[in-house]
């Protein structure tokens, strides 16, 4: 049997082969990405939910608000954090145990391209100044795995935070209450859009599939707002990108991001 090394080799061999006649193993064109399907409300007690398939690639995103302390310089403000997670059998590659290094990666850029965005309006999650906060949690779980986990975790943690619905607290007597029958749509001001690119050989690939992932020279995740504004950005892997090649990831990211939005606000109108 050949080794996993031997076989990679000869995968990229053949993704390259095809890359140089403008061809990608799945028949997309380079700057295409892959089928996105969004179902919002997959998690019926969770306060925001979302399930995305992205290609192959299927995670699932559950959103948690709750009353909470705020940081200690930031009375004024809520919080928003996002942890990712890959069940094993996402992948024959996944173990059980402590999360390794790519998947606090993956945890961290979604948080960053969502958080930089200022999506969130944490301003308004404030119960009483320095004493208690709403907290918004996104909880993201791979199921199944087949490259590109950063754009559909992204996409997964947006369409949940977007449907998401807040009860409302009131602090009596120095305590925290829930207001019985209130709740309202989490405060949110742009939808963020993250596209990841990866480089094989001297080809710039949009949403790489398992096969492209895994042949990969380097890889740049890029999330723009709904203005177009990039507010974040993450560069992976060996190689490095070209001043023009950048330029051309960049514009990616918009163009791209644009069409993933219209998707985005789709699900938003569809689950109201």
């Amino acid at each position: 049997m050949a080794s996993k090394s031997v076989i990679d080799e000869l995968k990229k061999t053949q993704i390259l082969e095809l890359l140089e006649q403008g061809k990608r193993v799945d028949g997309r064109a380079l700057d295409e990405p892959r089928e996105l399907s969004i179902e919002i409300n997959a998690i019926p007690k969770a306060n925001g939910s979302a399930k995305v398939r992205l290609g192959d690639t299927e995670v699932l995103c559950g959103v948690k608000i709750q009353p909470d302390k705020p940081f200690p310089d930031m009375g004024d403000k809520g919080i928003f954090m996002c942890t990712a997670e890959l069940l094993p059998l996402s992948h024959p590659t996944v173990e059980t145990g402590p999360p390794q290094a790519p998947v606090i990666e993956l945890a961290r850029v979604v948080d960053r391209g969502i958080r930089e965005s200022h999506m969130v309006d944490v301003s308004q999650l404030v119960i009483e100044k320095d004493k208690s906060v709403v907290g918004v949690f996104a909880d993201i779980v791979v199921i199944d795995y087949d490259g590109n986990l950063f754009d559909a975790c992204s996409y997964a943690a947006t369409a949940a935070l977007l449907t998401s619905k807040s009860p409302k607290w009131t602090m009596v007597d120095d305590k925290v209450t829930i207001v019985d029958g209130e709740e309202s749509q989490l405060p949110t001001t742009t939808i963020p859009v993250s596209v990841t690119m990866g480089k094989i050989g001297n080809h710039i690939v949009v949403d790489p599939n398992g096969d492209e992932w895994d042949s990969m020279d380097a890889r740049v995740t890029i999330t723009t707002d709904s203005d177009g504004n990039i507010c974040a950005l993450q560069k992976g892997g060996s190689d490095g990108f070209t001043l023009d090649e950048m330029v051309q990831c960049g514009e990616l990211s918009v163009r791209v991001g644009a069409q993933i939005r219209e998707k985005l606000k789709a699900a938003q109108q569809e689950a109201q």
